[in-house]
């Protein structure tokens, strides 16, 4: 009798920790329309000619989660498991009965109406790898089949580079997803993303497990950029690290700019390495930049010095994060480092707060995707790999001399007449 109570408490407390915090985790609607877009003038949506006109989005994924369920319906746990599995995700923007059309207006234009809500229809899994010492690069003909299918959504468009989102802390599959098929669907369908779902305990309240679950998952996701190296045709790996996604990320670019292997490193086509209020440690994030610099082909850290989610996040930790740095928590000689980084390129720092970008709240911490300017840098940058420069961005000079970069008042306006100069230059090489 004994037996089979304590048997149902731990089915019971199991059930509880798969789904712990998923009821608490917000539904995704479509973010607002990024700034370029919003006036008409340029609708992405046209570019090409052959996309399907749908308002159902796929993106890719890779997890290191323990899986649950059988593959006909799989599913995740909250726990890191000992296999990096990638498959497909498929998503819905609005109703079913919403047309085309519809989906094309809410995404090109500012008015303020209840945006599309975001829906999770489909996880369908294609490998499972091993984890583990000796991680193999070469794979069964089963196991390349999704690589296969990533080539195949790369020549659909003209951005031959993968985007792969790393996600933050307390969010769960659909979330995840979901902010991975805006970033999809706001390049006009034209880019091709992956989504890497580490083990979050989808808790706002567990990030203490959140914070040691990232630890275990930085070693995968080192795997998982190997292999996309590797196995696709991309031309270069964009990668967009959120929040506590940089406990990931920066660790596991350290991983790979530790090789020994001057092959193995320069096999890497690491792009852009976007660091979006970025929750790790400012002293450990320049160090890991000094390991793998030279790999991204450039990093780029945003900073709001008034994110409230980060002021929780430093005292949790008791050092000041990446995205709301302070620089007594840096030695000497890496306050130095950075500031010839951010000189030299290696390193591209933007301010982002209320008063150099109009009308975003002040402690924001999810800016790089509700704030219609920065959500747009974002996309210009992934999308033509342009520097800050050349995006419209103001340069500064801090009082210790480190470089970074601020939205001019007049953004909007500066980047539509940087766009249709690029327009009309694109004109002119293409007429005969």
């Amino acid at each position: 009798m004994r037996k089979s109570t304590m048997g149902i408490c731990i089915v019971l407390l199991a059930g509880f920790m798969l789904s712990a915090g998923v009821g608490c985790q917000p539904k995704v609607y479509l973010m607002p329309t990024p700034v370029v877009l919003s006036t008409g003038e340029i609708n992405p949506f046209e570019l090409n000619p052959e996309q399907v006109q749908s308002n159902y989005v796929e993106v890719f994924y890779a997890t290191n989660r323990g899986p649950i369920g059988d593959k006909a319906n799989r599913t995740y746990t909250i726990f890191p498991s000992d296999h990096l599995r990638l498959g497909t995700a498929r998503l819905r923007i609005g109703k079913k009965e919403t047309p085309w059309e519809k989906l094309v207006e809410w995404s090109t234009t500012s008015k303020k109406r209840r945006r599309p809500l975001l829906n999770l229809k489909e996880i369908k899994e294609e490998a499972a790898i091993p984890l583990g010492t000796g991680n193999q690069l070469s794979l069964t003909p089963a196991e390349l089949d999704i690589f296969e299918a990533i080539n195949k959504d790369l020549t659909g468009g003209f951005d031959k580079d993968l985007l792969v989102y790393v996600h933050g802390a307390n969010s769960n599959i659909y979330r995840a997803c979901a902010q991975a098929a805006q970033l999809k669907h706001f390049t006009g369908r034209d880019t091709a993303v992956l989504v890497f779902l580490w083990p979050s305990a989808e808790n706002l309240l567990a990030y203490g497990t959140d914070v040691r679950h990232a630890e275990k998952s930085a070693p995968a996701f080192a795997y998982l950029l190997e292999l996309l190296s590797k196995h696709t045709h991309a031309e270069h790996l964009d990668i967009l690290a959120y929040s506590a996604g940089a406990q990931i990320a920066s660790p596991g670019m350290a991983i790979l700019g530790d090789f020994e292997d001057s092959d193995r490193r320069r096999n890497l086509r690491v792009g852009e390495f976007y660091f979006a209020a970025a929750d790790v440690g400012i002293d450990t994030f320049v160090n890991h930049l000094q390991i793998y610099r030279g790999i991204p082909r450039s990093t780029t850290l945003t900073v709001n010095f008034n994110d409230t989610v980060l002021a929780l996040a430093e005292g949790r930790h008791g050092v000041s994060r990446a995205g709301r740095p302070k620089s007594r928590d840096l030695s000497t000689e890496s306050r130095l480092w950075a500031k010839e980084a951010s000189r030299d390129g290696s390193l591209a720092v933007i301010g982002v707060d209320d008063r150099t970008v109009a009308g975003m709240p002040t402690g924001s911490h999810d800016f790089w995707y509700m704030h219609p300017w920065t959500s747009n840098d974002f996309l210009i940058q992934i999308l033509f790999n342009a520097d800050p420069q050349s995006r419209g961005l103001v340069e500064n000079f801090s009082a210790n001399g480190l470089r970074y970069w601020t939205y001019p008042p007049d953004y909007p306006e500066r980047i539509m007449g940087i766009l249709r100069e690029a327009e009309k230059e694109a004109g002119k090489r293409r007429a005969p």
